[in-house]
């Protein structure tokens, strides 16, 4: 049986995460709906994306060749390494002005997904630190449960090693009203509180 264009477009697309089937669908139509030029950009771009990008051999940031533009920069401090969950994640750090290098785990260690220690590029960490002239780590990931389990996990691995690790602070984001903050935001907030220069 022939399946139909549309629908098979609108089956695949709903299988990308955060995209329901309603998405989908608009997603969909919307693409019927451009220029097959402009559509065909699209399809060019993901092929291109699957055919050319690879993971860094040193960070596991998503390259096109053997090292990152950022583990190739000798202008960055390579003894300073943030540590992320997903490539994703160093966008948004890059935008803050971090001048350091990454270290990305592919994820966090969750028990009930059976994602456990041994899945995440935890190992390849810990022998960037052994072999490597770092100083500090700066664990970043989601202050959740899962992030908060991967980011002792480390700690506790790379304890017994003369290098400084530290943790991002959290609390409360800028231009929100205590009144709308949780007590665990609210606590964490507290826990991180800094000296107000007089």
């Amino acid at each position: 049986m022939k399946i139909n264009p549309l629908e098979n477009l609108i089956e695949n697309l709903s299988k990308l995460p955060g995209i329901g089937r309603k998405t989908a669908q608009r997603l969909a139509f919307y693409i019927m709906s451009m220029d097959k030029l402009e559509a065909l950009k699209i399809a060019d771009s993901i092929i291109t994306l699957k055919e050319k990008a690879k993971y860094c051999s040193v960070c596991f940031n998503i390259t096109e060749n053997e090292k990152c533009e950022i583990c190739s920069n000798p202008e960055r401090q390579h003894a300073v390494v943030c540590v992320v969950e997903e490539p994703s994640n160093i966008v948004l750090i890059e935008r803050t002005g971090y001048r350091g290098v990454y270290h990305v785990l592919g994820g966090t260690i969750s028990p009930q997904d059976g994602i456990t220690a041994d899945k995440l590029k935890i190992k390849e960490l810990e022998n960037r630190v052994t072999f490597g002239q770092i100083q500090e780590i700066i664990i970043a990931t989601s202050p959740n449960t899962k992030g908060e389990l991967t980011a002792q996990w480390i700690a506790d691995v790379l304890k017994k090693y003369n290098v400084r690790i530290s943790r991002i602070a959290y609390g409360l984001p800028i231009g929100i009203d205590i009144e709308f903050a949780d007590e665990v935001t609210l606590s964490k907030a507290l826990e991180g509180r800094k000296p107000v220069n007089v």
